[in-house]
């Protein structure tokens, strides 16, 4: 397939709860925590409070919080493929 015409897999979205992350995809919580100073991953409001939620409460908008979703996607990919 062309690189031009493949589609970037998503996972992870900008409304996924933060506790999904530590349920489904310990390694990007992880991630985020170490990288990024999400600590509220562990935080019992993880459950409504959203990745776009924490990203903007830590400060991280446009261009940094497009290139942490393409990190965490691709971390996510990886883990989900057991590398």
């Amino acid at each position: 397939m062309d690189k031009s015409t493949e589609k970037e897999e998503i996972l992870i979205a900008k409304d996924t709860p933060l506790s999904i992350l530590s349920e489904h995809y310990p390694l990007v919580a992880e991630f985020l925590t170490d990288e990024y100073g999400f600590h509220c991953i562990s935080c019992f409001l993880s459950e409504f409070e959203t990745i776009e939620d924490g990203a903007a409460t830590h400060g991280i908008f446009g261009d940094e919080f497009e290139e942490m979703m393409a990190e965490i996607n691709q971390l996510a990919k990886e883990e989900k493929e057991g590398k």
